[in-house]
């Protein structure tokens, strides 16, 4: 549990974020978004939460889905719109406190959530899915701070923590394991196209 002296002592997520952006970080899409392609829609609606520098949405831009980013981080956003419009592809940038709990409207046909772990979201991108929809997830495990520091306890999960998270679809793949020296959870899991979950 977080206590609100330690929120207090923390920095804004916006301005903390926005540093770590203008320090550099890599515009390659993800190790977990290519290995689960074969799974992915090829057409309509992607969001990619907490995208950052739209390295992961920008890919799924120029493989046809209509994509949207959402971050907190304006700087972050920036890069990724800069680097749609050199690639000539159409990305819809939104800046956000996800914290708020409310995600952009869907239904998404595609939401995908990299790195970024806020469990009252989940219920959300659950809920925002269109009929068919996938939730893709990666995210760093407790296990993780064996090797590294970041990011903190309250931010990875507990180990097998992951697909009670997705209550309500059927996961189609699940992995919990070392991936290029860090401990992650990997999800992907598709809301039902009939009625009653079938």
């Amino acid at each position: 549990m977080v206590s609100s002296q330690d929120m207090k002592a923390r920095p804004d997520p916006q301005e903390y974020w926005n540093q770590r952006y203008v320090e550099g970080w890599s515009e390659e899409p993800t190790a977990f978004l290519l290995s689960i392609v074969d799974v992915l829609p090829i057409s309509g609606r992607a969001l990619d939460v907490a995208g950052g520098n739209g390295r992961n949405a920008l890919w799924l831009a120029e493989h046809g889905l209509e994509t949207t980013v959402v971050d907190v981080s304006d700087e972050a956003l920036g890069i990724a719109w800069s680097s749609a419009a050199d690639r000539g592809v159409d990305l819809t940038c939104l800046r956000a406190d996800l914290r708020s709990g409310e995600l952009p409207a869907g239904p998404w046909d595609l939401i995908l959530c990299s790195h970024y772990l806020q469990r009252d979201l989940f219920p959300l991108m659950v809920g925002s899915l269109a009929e068919g929809g996938v939730l893709a997830s990666a995210i760093a495990t407790v296990r993780n701070l064996e090797r590294h520091p970041r990011p903190p306890r309250e931010f990875v999960l507990d180990g097998g923590e992951l697909p009670g998270l997705v209550g309500g679809l059927t996961v189609i793949r699940y992995e919990e394991g070392w991936f290029d020296d860090h401990h992650e959870a990997r999800i992907v899991a598709k809301r039902s196209l009939l009625a009653g979950g079938q």
